[in-house]
């Protein structure tokens, strides 16, 4: 198995980072977790073409994290040669999500049948959404999956994905505090990706806000890298992978944020840049 991090951003624009993303690949499948802003430029850089990921699994639907979605079935759609729709998992209310999605690119689907008789006769676009909870299982050709529950509150429902392929495995969390179901979710595997906040840095930049109660609102349901890699430890993971820096991690603090996580996990800390990646 192999791990990406195709974006490591935050809902704020940042040039350096795309929104978050995290891409899996085993068993000749490519897997996006999420879908936030710029991850299709990030996918191609990963030598990954749209038309070869086969799902999206979706942990909720705070906007940052579905940015690219559309993005992603309609670059499919365009750039294969045969209708194969993209297969979306996600929480409840995914299906309205995506159908909503679909009613706003009708035009742009009307536009480009009118124009390529090839793409017309390979049918309207169309995907293949699945509404999961927590102890729900599902397979991804020779992965399996399953879904775990997630503390996201008050954004309900939120999950996270534990994904195995020939003996190793990988627990993915979105936005969560510690809980039962992301202990649950981590016992043993060999990677761990988890977003994070600094609690410190983020507190500070709320006291210097004028109003900065909407900054210190995130600090209540976002795992802090201290406590990801608590999470990490108690479950006996045995790589804690990072992603969605909050704020952004310039690369000279690199090494801070690193070590906030080892004085808690004894084992490999993995962060950086947009394609960090991690081979299983």
């Amino acid at each position: 198995m192999k791990i990406t991090l195709l974006g490591t951003g935050s809902p704020i624009p940042d040039p350096m980072r795309a929104g978050p993303c995290t891409l899996v690949q085993a068993g000749g499948e490519n897997v996006m977790v999420d879908c936030g802003r710029g991850a299709l430029m990030r996918l191609m850089a990963a030598g990954v073409f749209p038309g070869m990921v086969s799902t999206c699994l979706v942990t909720h639907l705070h906007s940052d994290h579905i940015t690219d979605l559309n993005d992603l079935v309609t670059s499919r759609w365009v750039m294969m040669p045969v209708n194969v729709p993209l297969r979306v998992i996600g929480p409840p209310g995914i299906r309205a999500v995506v159908d909503a999605m679909l009613q706003m690119l009708s035009p742009d689907q009307q536009y480009r049948h009118d124009h390529h008789d090839d793409l017309r006769a390979n049918g309207p676009l169309t995907v293949n959404v699945e509404e999961v909870q927590p102890g729900d299982s599902f397979t991804i050709g020779a992965m399996s999956g399953t879904v775990h529950e997630t503390d996201h509150r008050p954004v309900r429902p939120s999950i996270g994905f534990r994904l195995e392929h020939d003996g190793k495995v990988v627990a993915l969390a979105g936005d969560t505090v510690p809980c039962a179901g992301v202990d649950e979710m981590c016992r043993n595997a060999d990677a761990y990706v988890q977003t994070v906040i600094r609690h410190d840095l983020v507190s500070a930049l709320a006291d210097a806000l004028p109003n900065g109660q909407r900054m210190r609102d995130i600090l209540d349901y976002h795992s802090s890298v201290e406590q990801a890699a608590q999470t990490a430890a108690r479950a006996g993971v045995k790589n804690l992978v990072l992603t969605h820096y909050v704020p952004p991690m310039a690369p000279d603090q690199q090494d801070d944020w690193k070590a906030q996580a080892t004085a808690h996990f004894s084992g490999p800390v993995i962060l950086g840049p947009d394609l960090t990646s991690l081979e299983l």
